[in-house]
C-alpha cells in the first residue's frame, strides 16, 4: 500500500514542519545539534539569516507564527497565525521567510480582521519580531518567497484572483499576475511558478521586471487531461525543475487525469525527459533529489518500484512486481535509500537490494518509515476541517517490525539540508536540529 502525506490529494505538496524552544537542549553531538519540546510544529519550515520560522498549534487550536535561532534553538518570538482560504489539502500555511541583505523578513497571515478583509498579512524583523508593515487580505494560500522578493497570492476565492511580487521590507507592489499561481523554484533574479489554470503550464518571470520568459504546458510533458486536484511536488536539481503530477479520478467521469514525472531546463523551459503514468511513492525523497515511483498501467494496476536519477530520469535501481508482498506493508528506506523494505508492523518484513533487484537477508535490516499510519486531523479552531501537520519519519527493525528506540537523526533524503543544517520535527511536532554539513539538497517535502 501506499502512504500519502494526508488524506486530502493535495497534501502531496506537504513539507517538513519546524519550531524551536526556549530551553534547548545543549549540544551533546559531534556536530552543533539541539532540540526544541516546546511547541507543536505543524507546517513545513523556513530557514534564512540565521533564523526559522514555521506555523505552530497551541493547545486550544489556535495557530501561531514562530521563530527561533538556528544555531542555538533558542525561541525568539511568537504571534496570532491564522489561514483565509487556503485549501486543507495543502496543509498548513507556513511563514514565507525573505533575506534581504540587510536583514531577515518574516510575512505570515494574523487573524486580525478590518471590514470585508478576513485576515492581515503582517511582516516582521525576523529576529526581533517588530511590524513592518500589513496587507488586507481577503483570501490566499499563503506568503511565499520567490528570490528577494516575496510572493502572494490574492483573492483566490474571487473572479478577480491575481499573483502580486512585494519588496519584503516596504510592501511596494513590484508587478502582478492575473489568476492563480504557486512558486516552485527561485533565485535573485527568476521565479518559476506553476500556473493553476485549465492547462496548467510552469511559467518563468524575470523578478525585477515581470516579463515572462518562458512558458510550458504540463500536457507536453505527461499528455493532455491534466488535473491538478490529484496534488503536485516540485523539486530541483542543478540546472532543472522536476516535477510531480499525482492522478484524480474525476467523480463525474470516473476518468483518471493524466500524471507522472517530468523534468525541464529552467533556463528556457525545455523538456528533459518525462515518465508519464508512474506514482511517487511515500516515504521517499524529493522530485529533485531522489523520486521512488511505480507504473500504472492503462487497468490502474500497480508494478513494482524504481528509483530514478532525477537528472536523467533513468532508472538506477529497480524490483519487479512480482516481488512485491501482498499486503499489509509499508515502505521503510535506510539512509542512503540503496535498499528498499517492506515493513511489517510486529512481524518480519523484507528488503531488497534497489542496485540489483535481488532479496537482501532482513536480519540486520533497518529502515526509516512513518511513525503514524492513521494520522488525525488537526482540530484547528475556525479552520476547515481536513488539515493535518507533515508526518514524521521513524525507524524500525525490519527483521520484527519494531520501532529503533533512540534518538537517531533521519536520513537526509527525509530531512534536506541548508547550509549544512539538517531540520526536522518528531510525531509529537517536537523540532530538532544538526548542522552535520550535509550539502544543501531538498527533503521530502520540499
Amino acid at each position: 500500500m501506499l502512504r500519502p502525506l494526508a488524506k486530502p490529494a493535495l497534501a502531496l505538496a506537504g513539507t517538513l514542519a519546524l519550531a524551536g524552544c526556549s530551553n534547548s537542549d545543549a549540544a551533546t553531538a559531534s556536530f552543533p545539534t539541539w532540540h526544541n519540546n516546546e511547541i507543536n510544529a505543524v507546517s513545513r519550515m523556513a530557514a534564512a539569516g540565521g533564523v526559522v520560522t514555521t506555523t505552530a498549534m497551541k493547545p486550544d487550536g489556535t495557530l501561531e507564527t514562530v521563530t527561533l535561532d538556528q544555531a542555538s534553538g533558542r525561541k525568539l518570538w511568537a504571534h496570532p497565525a491564522t489561514m483565509a482560504g487556503r485549501l486543507p489539502g495543502m496543509g498548513v500555511s507556513p511563514p514565507a521567510l525573505v533575506d534581504t541583505g540587510k536583514g531577515a523578513v518574516i510575512a505570515a497571515l494574523d487573524p486580525a480582521k478590518k471590514g470585508r478583509w478576513n485576515a492581515t498579512l503582517i511582516t516582521r524583523d525576523a529576529r526581533t519580531g517588530k511590524q513592518l508593515w500589513t496587507r488586507p487580505i481577503h483570501s490566499t494560500f499563503g506568503p511565499q518567497r520567490c528570490g528577494p522578493y516575496l510572493c502572494l497570492s490574492e483573492h483566490t476565492a474571487l473572479s478577480k484572483a491575481r499573483v502580486v511580487v512585494l519588496d519584503p521590507a516596504t510592501g511596494k507592489l513590484m508587478w502582478k499576475l492575473p489568476g492563480i499561481a504557486e512558486v516552485e523554484w527561485s533565485d535573485a533574479s527568476r521565479v518559476l511558478m506553476l500556473r493553476l489554470a485549465a492547462n496548467p503550464m510552469i511559467e518563468s518571470y524575470d523578478l525585477k521586471t515581470g516579463k515572462l520568459q518562458w512558458q510550458q504546458p504540463i500536457e507536453q510533458a505527461l499528455g493532455p487531461g491534466i488535473d491538478m486536484s490529484g496534488g503536485w511536488a516540485f523539486g530541483s536539481t542543478g540546472d532543472n525543475l522536476i516535477g510531480y503530477v499525482a492522478p484524480y479520478t474525476n467523480p463525474k467521469t470516473k476518468k483518471v487525469s493524466a500524471f507522472g514525472l517530468f523534468s525541464i531546463k529552467i533556463g528556457d523551459g525545455t523538456i528533459n525527459w518525462m515518465r508519464p503514468s508512474v506514482v511517487r511513492v511515500y516515504p521517499s525523497g524529493s522530485p529533485g533529489f531522489a523520486p521512488v515511483v511505480r507504473p500504472v498501467d492503462q487497468q490502474g494496476a500497480y508494478g513494482g518500484f524504481a528509483r530514478l536519477d532525477s537528472e536523467t530520469g533513468r532508472v538506477v535501481g529497480q524490483i519487479t512486481a512480482s516481488d512485491v508482498p501482498g499486503s499489509g506493508w509499508w515502505l521503510a528506506f535506510p539512509s542512503r535509500m540503496e535498499k528498499l523494505g517492506f515493513l511489517k508492523h510486529g512481524h518480519k518484513g523484507s528488503a531488497f537490494d534497489l542496485v540489483t533487484g535481488k532479496s537482501v537477508p532482513v536480519d540486520d535490516q533497518r529502515g526509516w518509515s512513518f511513525c503514524v499510519t492513521d494520522p488525525k486531523p488537526l482540530p484547528l479552531r475556525g479552520q476547515a476541517p481536513g488539515f493535518y501537520s507533515t508526518a514524521a519519519l521513524c525507524e524500525y527493525d525490519l527483521a520484527t517490525g519494531k520501532r529503533v528506540r533512540g534518538a537517531a537523526t533521519p536520513p537526509a533524503w527525509y530531512t534536506g539540508s541548508q547550509d549544512g543544517w539538517r531540520l526536522w520535527r518528531d510525531e509529537k511536532g517536537h523540532v530538532h536540529a544538526t548542522n552535520d554539513r550535509t550539502a544543501t539538497a531538498p527533503g521530502m517535502y520540499g
